[in-house]
């Protein structure tokens, strides 16, 4: 049975899916001041960051319409499996079932579900690449819903930034009750709590945060075994290698996938951001 899996542009597929006809990304928009554009192949992280150091507004996003979902979801895929961005931290989800309903009344039935990952970045791709072997084994719609839901609550996603400004004054820090000051240089560690971001830690530095961020996975973490391990990183490629050789001290996994970030999750990571998901 032929399947679809569609994803916002928060989640980063490694590079051999971007082309593959099983996915399509639904692009979200971002705006820095007045520069706009939509988080698609076209995205060129070094200008996105130089505009993002030079501009004094903080840079937004914006939501795909229920209208772009609808249309993906047009095809003819028998099967649709939809991963968003935690709704907590955007309309994305949002809109992906209001296009489902939409496609009910303009084309009829599908089976379509729609994931609230709880989780941005690299906890997409976790789900995204879930449903396809769940696929790929053979498993039914059904089977691959309640499968994917139970991974879902399973996965733990943390991360490490150089600055947290852009979360906070984007009002995606509402859990979090107090953050210690950025000139000190202590960099909290953070995580995500069903869709919403909390403070797990902090160290003194980059690095020794992100020591602390291993040593709260793994803790938290059983059958690492099992697991694929992933790690985006916006503008960082030794900072990302360095958290897996810390990762891989602590635990053996099944696999290890490092991904830059794409629009959206540059904007909120910023130059120099972190996140692991398992």
């Amino acid at each position: 049975m032929k399947y679809k899996i569609v994803v916002d542009s928060c989640c980063e597929l490694p590079k051999q899916y971007k082309q593959d006809e099983r996915f399509q990304i639904i692009p979200l928009g971002i705006e820095v001041g007045d520069y706009f554009i939509l988080d698609d192949e076209s995205f060129n992280q070094k200008e996105f960051l130089e505009k993002v150091a030079a501009c004094p507004q903080c840079p937004k996003s914006s939501c795909p319409s229920p209208e772009r979902f609808m249309e993906a979801y047009h095809s003819d895929a028998e099967e649709v499996y939809v991963v968003t961005l935690s709704s907590h931290l955007s309309g994305s989800y949002n809109s992906a079932e209001l296009g489902r309903n939409l496609y009910y009344e303009k084309y009829g039935e599908k089976k379509i579900h729609v994931v609230d990952s709880e989780s941005a970045s690299c906890g997409e791709t976790q789900l995204a690449m879930r449903i396809m072997r769940y696929k790929e084994a053979g498993l039914s719609f059904e089977e691959t819903v309640e499968r994917i839901e139970v991974f879902k609550r399973k996965m733990r996603t943390y991360f490490v930034l150089d600055s947290l400004e852009t979360l906070r004054k984007n009002g995606r820090l509402s859990g979090v009750k107090a953050l210690v000051a950025s000139t000190l240089n202590i960099k909290p560690v953070m995580k995500g709590n069903r869709g919403v971001i909390e403070q797990s830690g902090q160290a003194i530095g980059v690095n020794k945060a992100l020591a602390r961020m291993a040593d709260q996975i793994t803790a938290d973490l059983a059958h690492p075994e099992k697991r694929t391990l992933m790690i985006t990183h916006c503008n960082c490629p030794k900072r990302a290698e360095y958290m897996r050789t810390l990762m891989e001290k602590r635990a053996s996994y099944k696999d290890a996938v490092i991904m830059d970030t794409a629009g959206i999750s540059s904007l909120y990571a910023n130059d120099g951001g972190v996140i692991v998901t398992l």
